[in-house]
């Protein structure tokens, strides 16, 4: 790779960082082609970017990026991949998913909305993070959950009314 290819992929690194607020820093390696491919297809399917780097043109990209990314260059060693994703818990799940049947990638580091994650150890906490759309999603059930009760409540006091007037009247009658 020549200089000007290695600028290219620091320069597109660098954008990609400005552009994602999640990113994850994985180790693929000693994966065979088939479960590297099967790997890619999930990262695909959860709409990840799955990319290998070189340490030193990521720590480059890292140190162009205005982000404060210090604290992730301790686990730019060894074999590195990228996952950038626009749901912050989306390659957690594929990662925890993937492991039941294979014993990588490995989760280093995970950045997300500017807080930082190293080690394995996190996996589990990152995959239990609700997405945005989950969060949404919650918050508009408890914004129904007291209409829904105060419906309730109007429509089984009217049958009970109706069964007291209607049990008063009867006796009247008689």
């Amino acid at each position: 790779m020549n200089r000007e290819e290695k600028q290219a992929i620091v320069q597109e690194l660098n954008e990609k960082f400005s552009s994602v607020d999640h990113f994850y820093i994985t180790d693929s390696s000693n994966l065979t082609v088939a479960e590297v491919n099967d790997f890619r297809r999930k990262c695909f399917e959860n709409e990840i970017e799955f990319r290998v780097v070189k340490n030193t043109l990521l720590k480059k990209a890292m140190e162009a990026n205005d982000s404060a990314y210090d604290e992730l260059y301790d686990v730019l060693k060894g074999p590195t991949s990228l996952m950038f994703t626009k749901v912050a818990n989306a390659p957690a799940k594929v990662i925890k998913e993937f492991l039941k049947k294979h014993e990588k990638p490995v989760m280093k580091a995970a950045y997300i909305d500017s807080d930082v994650y190293v080690g394995a150890e996190n996996l589990d906490a990152l995959a239990a993070l609700k997405s945005k759309e989950e969060l949404i999603g919650d918050v508009i059930g408890l914004l129904q959950s007291p209409v829904k009760n105060v419906i309730g409540a109007l429509q089984s006091g009217g049958h009970t009314i109706s069964g007291v007037i209607k049990t008063l009247s009867e006796k009247t009658e008689e």
